[in-house]
Parts: structure tokens; C-alpha cells; sequence
């Protein structure tokens, strides 16, 4: 169990927590949330001792040292395998394992193997190799030095290690950020089953949704614990937020009724006394401290110019970084101004090569590649943010991209992403991760692009900022192709999908869920690679099978509820985004139309979601009794 009493915390001057307390029960699974820069990585630092409150304690029941496992900020190198890095974590067994080979004495040896037998040591290397496949290393690459490997796929060895190593206390922070879509699946799965105390830090809704359950939030230097998932907890602060509005409205009502009787009669003499009394009353009459409002994050992205499609055409096009050795080959795509495009496939595989080719970054080694004439590409990676000027502010980045621009319109573009006041002259290297984000987002986009392409978004994004990245993607006119393991994102901004494999690009017919149970069934196929075991399990196959001709059957029932419930909830984030808006009061000081507009969206959106969740329902009902059917 983990005690947090009375805890606070100041960094560089700044109350990071103060007086806060919480009780996390052991064997829980909790997301740790709040917005970039609220503390969630100091606490974590916390946990494991690395920090120590200015006041308070921070109690682990039961832990030591070796129980509490977190990722190690460096990434692991040198001529060790992923395999052998992995299997080195538990150095019981690898004592054990050298002791083995030198000792003589027989009731030692016999100690020595029993002892391997109760820590499952002979199961290790096959423990160690699934978990390595499932963050999407095959036998090849889990035996080659760690030294060839990219600083991202060394961190997923850092993290197959702290999995292996299986904690009592394990703390993650953002272990998706290094992932595929893949990846991040049999992570997901791999977490959810975790027996000890898990404590993970991340801004993927349904990564949080599917593995926790309670949340750890951090607002206003306070932490308050939630039991369920994060909708739930979303839920839950919401009403709480409209009852405490609600108490302040009553207050300040029953205030002013006070002070109008007061104001009144406090000089006329037959109601003298009551007008004393009233005005002790309303001395007595608290009057509950403000919520707590949050900066809204914001994106608008510029709008561009209308093109005639298409805009891009490929014909047997192929491109890669050495014309003896193309990465992609033989691709025929097509995209086009309205288009919202999904890129799956495994990292390696080449999903930043195409986006680079579309990007006019990399030319086409063969085949016909055809644009549009005066065609605009923006163009977003994530070693764009690395790349930045740390000595230049957010202005002077943009300023650059913008010569004949005023500083005004630069400013309002800046806005434009959430970005103002202290935030447009503060250089790169003082802004938060989700600041820098959003700068290189503004950068990408400085010339209202027609084809807007994102790779990889939303790691340095909290919850809030990827919710308003969604609404921007909705909002903009132009087409728009992303990259990222975060299935929500894709979920609510993509119609179609691409699959990035074998060696080329191919329209992928199916959703994101038929891809997930794809990909899983093709890991359950692989079974422990890296060590030579055979999985035959024909009965096991046999189920699996006649699961898929079940889905099959269902398929089209299950897309209609799918589609009802993506509509659904596209829906609800736009009515968030408009309950926001309308919240803040520049919405109505500095443009009264556009609130008075947003006001009737509202309204619209009210009597949309009426419908979506009637059809919802129907399409829930019919998938339930078709897959009654179907088992039947």
C-alpha cells in the first residue's frame, strides 16, 4: 500500500504539491494523470526514492529498492543482446546459474537447482523472449548487440527488462512514446494482467481506460484518487465540478439576497435588528473558493486553398533513402482533398518513409508519382521538436517561416495552438514538451498546407491537447494522413487505413479493431520466438478458428455498432470542446456572435447525441443478438 500524508513539494521555486494526500491500496493498477508540467514524473520520482518531500512522507508498505522497477532514463547499449540484457535483470538466477557450474559439492548443487526450479529459471529465457516479441523484436534482432540498435528500440529493451523483472511497484512514465500501434497493443493486453501495484503515467485515453483501474489525479498542487477507468473519472470530476458551480451559484445568491435586505433596512429602525442580524449572517456565509479552471488548449490549423483531385497519384512508385535498395516499392495510392488517412504497420516497416515520400522529402525511384500544381505538404515528425532552436523563442521560430508576416499575425497564428503571453517569447529550451509540440506543430503548418501529415503527434501531448487536436483535425478543410499509436486518435480522426508491410502500401479493408484481433492472432501464431520452441497446440488453433469464422459472420453487425459508437463519441468530444468555449469568458468579451453561435451548435449537438445513442443502442442490441446467434 502507498501512503502520500500531507505531502508538499516545491521545484525551482514552485509549489508543485502542497499539503496533498492520497492512498493508493496494493495489487491496483492507477493511471496517473494531470497536465504537462502539473508533477506527475516528480512523483513517480518520489515513489522510488529519488526525491523526498519538503514536508510529508511517502510510504511504500512491504517495498525495498529491488521491489519498486522503473524504466531507466538511459537507453541500455553496448555489445550485449536485447536477449541476454533482458535475462541479466534477475541476477538471482544468473548467480545461481554461475554458481552452478563451479560448485562440486552435491547438496549444494541440489540446493542450487531447486532453487532455480521455484524462480522458474529454466522458464526465463522462453518469459523473456515473448516479452521481447511482443514489443516487436524477432529472433534475429533479439540476438544482435544492442549497439545497432536505434535510442528508441533500446528503450523497448529498458522496458522488456523492467517487465521481465516483474516488481512488486511498477512505474511507467509514457511507455507508449517509443511504441508502434502494435506494440502498444501487447502492451496494453500485457498490463492489464499485471499482479503487483502499477502506476503508469500516460495520455492515451484508451490505454488508460483498458488497463486501470482508479485514477491518481494531480490538479491545482492536490492529488485525489478515483476508483474505475478514465471515462470514469472523467465523468465523476465533471459532476463534481457542475455541483460545486451550482454551490457557488446558491451562495452568491443568497448573498446578494443578504445584502440587498441589509443595504435596505439596516437604517430604518423597525427593522433594524433584523438588518444586524442578516448582516452577521452574511459575515458568517463562506463563500467556496473558485474552481479551478485550466488553461483551454487549442489548435486551428490554417485553412488552405481548395485543389482539385487528386492531389497525389501513385503508379507502381517506389522510394527509399538508396536507389539499390528501395524501402517501399510497387505502390498505387491515390489521395485526395477530403481524405483522412490512417498508416499502420510496425516501426521499420516504412510508414515515416511514405509519409516523407508524400511529403516531397523523398523522390520516387520508379513508377509515376503525379501532384497537384501548387500543391502545399505540412509535414510533422517528432525529431522536429528535438530540432528546435533551443536559444529561440516561439516568435522567432515562426518569424522565420513568416518573413513577410507582421508580428501580430504571427502571434495569432501562435495563439492559433495554444501557444500565448509568456509562452510566444520564452525560448525553446525553458517550454514544456507539450509547448515544443505545439510550436513544431505551428511550424509544419506556417503556410496553411493542403495535406497536413502527422507522425507521431501526441507523445509530448496531454489528454486535453490531444482531445483539441482531434477537434482541430475535424475542423480542417484540407486532407490528413497520421502515424501514431494512439488508437483514440485514429479512431476519431480517420476514415480510411493504409497498411505499411512487406515492402509496400496497401489499402487496408477492415477497422482498427479487425486489426487489433489480426495482429493478435498473428502473435499467438509466432508463439516464443528467439529460442526455437514450437507451439503445435492444433485443439488451441481449432478454437481460434472457429472464433475468426464467428467474426466473420458478425462483421458487418459489429462495423454499424462500431460506426455508431465512434459517431457517438465524436459528438461528445465536439460538445466537451463547445462547453469549454462557451465557459471562457473571452468567447464572449471579445466575439459575442461566435458565442451566441456556439450556444446554438450546442443545442444542435444536444438533440445529435439524442440520435447517436438511440442508434448506438439499436446497433449494441442487434451485435449482441447476432453473436448470440452465431455461438449458437
Amino acid at each position: 500500500m502507498i501512503r502520500i500524508r500531507d505531502m508538499t513539494v516545491r521545484m525551482a521555486g514552485r509549489v508543485l504539491f502542497d499539503q496533498t494526500s492520497a492512498t493508493i491500496p496494493s495489487g491496483h493498477r492507477v493511471g496517473l494523470t494531470g497536465r504537462n508540467g502539473t508533477g506527475k514524473t516528480t512523483l513517480l520520482t518520489l515513489l522510488t526514492g529519488g526525491l523526498q518531500p519538503d514536508q510529508g512522507s511517502v510510504e511504500i508498505e512491504g517495498a525495498t529498492g529491488r521491489d519498486i522497477g522503473m524504466v531507466r532514463q538511459e537507453a541500455p547499449g553496448g555489445s550485449e543482446t536485447p536477449l541476454e540484457f533482458v535475462l541479466a535483470v534477475d541476477r538471482e538466477r544468473a548467480t545461481l546459474l554461475a554458481q552452478a557450474d563451479e560448485v562440486s559439492d552435491p547438496l549444494r548443487i541440489a540446493e542450487i537447482q531447486t532453487r532455480l526450479a521455484d524462480i522458474g529459471a529454466h522458464a526465463a529465457p522462453s518469459r523473456a523472449a515473448r516479452i521481447l516479441a511482443g514489443l516487436g523484436f524477432d529472433e534475429i534482432a533479439m540476438n544482435r548487440p544492442l549497439s545497432g540498435f536505434s535510442g528508441g528500440w533500446r528503450m523497448r529493451v529498458a522496458l522488456a527488462a523492467v517487465l521481465f523483472a516483474r516488481p512488486q511497484l511498477l512505474l511507467l512514465d509514457e511507455p507508449t512514446n517509443h511504441l508502434d500501434l502494435e506494440a502498444a497493443l501487447w502492451l496494453e493486453t500485457h498490463l492489464a494482467r499485471y499482479p503487483g501495484t502499477l502506476i503508469l503515467v500516460s495520455h492515451d485515453r484508451d490505454l488508460l481506460n483498458r488497463v486501470v483501474t482508479g485514477i491518481l489525479h494531480i490538479e491545482s498542487a492536490r492529488l485525489a484518487f478515483y476508483r474505475g477507468s478514465y471515462d470514469a473519472f472523467e465523468r465523476v470530476r465533471e459532476e463534481r465540478r457542475a455541483l460545486d458551480a451550482a454551490t457557488a451559484r446558491k451562495r452568491e445568491e443568497q448573498r446578494r439576497h443578504m445584502q440587498a435586505f441589509v443595504d435596505r433596512f439596516r437604517y430604518k429602525a423597525s427593522k433594524a435588528r433584523q438588518a444586524q442580524s442578516r448582516l452577521k449572517a452574511l459575515s458568517r456565509l463562506e463563500i467556496p473558493p473558485p474552481a479551478a479552471s485550466e488553461p483551454t488548449t487549442v489548435f486551428r490549423f490554417p485553412a488552405p486553398g481548395e485543389l482539385a483531385p487528386p492531389l497525389v497519384t501513385m503508379d507502381r512508385v517506389s522510394t527509399g533513402y538508396d536507389p539499390g535498395q528501395p524501402v517501399l516499392r510497387g505502390m498505387d495510392l491515390r489521395l485526395d482533398p477530403d481524405d483522412r488517412i490512417g498508416v499502420l504497420g510496425r516501426n521499420g516497416n516504412g510508414k515515416s518513409t511514405l509519409a516523407r515520400l508524400i511529403a516531397g522529402r523523398l523522390p520516387a525511384f520508379s513508377g509515376a508519382l503525379h501532384r497537384a500544381r501548387r500543391l502545399r505538404t505540412g509535414y510533422f515528425a517528432q525529431h522536429q521538436i528535438e530540432d528546435l532552436n533551443p536559444e529561440l523563442s516561439a516568435c522567432d521560430h515562426l518569424a522565420r517561416l513568416m518573413p513577410d508576416a507582421s508580428m501580430d499575425r504571427v502571434r495569432a497564428r501562435l495563439g492559433g495552438f495554444g501557444l500565448v503571453l509568456d509562452a510566444q517569447t520564452t525560448p525553446a529550451r525553458f517550454m514544456s514538451g507539450g509547448e515544443r509540440a505545439r510550436l513544431a506543430i505551428a511550424c509544419a503548418t506556417h503556410d496553411a498546407p493542403h495535406v497536413l501529415i502527422l507522425d507521431e503527434p501526441t507523445n509530448h501531448l496531454d489528454i486535453d491537447a490531444r482531445d483539441a487536436l482531434v477537434q482541430a483535425l475535424h475542423e480542417f478543410s484540407g486532407a490528413v494522413i497520421v502515424i501514431s499509436h494512439d488508437r483514440r486518435i485514429l479512431q476519431m480522426t480517420v476514415d480510411r487505413l493504409w497498411l505499411v508491410a512487406g515492402g509496400t502500401v496497401r489499402p487496408f479493408d477492415g477497422d482498427l479493431d479487425e486489426y487489433a484481433e489480426r495482429h493478435a492472432r498473428a502473435g499467438e501464431e509466432r508463439g516464443t520466438v528467439g529460442i526455437g520452441e514450437s507451439r503445435r497446440r492444433t485443439g488451441r488453433q481449432a478454437v481460434r478458428r472457429a472464433a475468426a469464422d464467428r467474426r466473420r459472420d458478425t462483421a458487418c453487425v459489429r462495423r454499424a455498432a462500431r460506426s455508431a459508437e465512434r459517431r457517438l463519441d465524436e459528438l461528445t468530444a465536439e460538445r466537451r470542446h463547445l462547453v469549454t468555449r462557451l465557459a471562457d469568458p473571452e468567447t464572449w468579451e471579445q466575439a459575442g456572435m461566435d458565442g451566441i453561435a456556439l450556444a446554438r451548435r450546442k443545442k444542435e449537438i444536444d438533440r445529435e447525441i439524442e440520435s447517436a445513442e438511440q442508434c448506438w443502442l439499436e446497433a449494441a442490441e442487434a451485435l449482441e443478438a447476432a453473436e448470440r446467434m452465431a455461438a449458437e
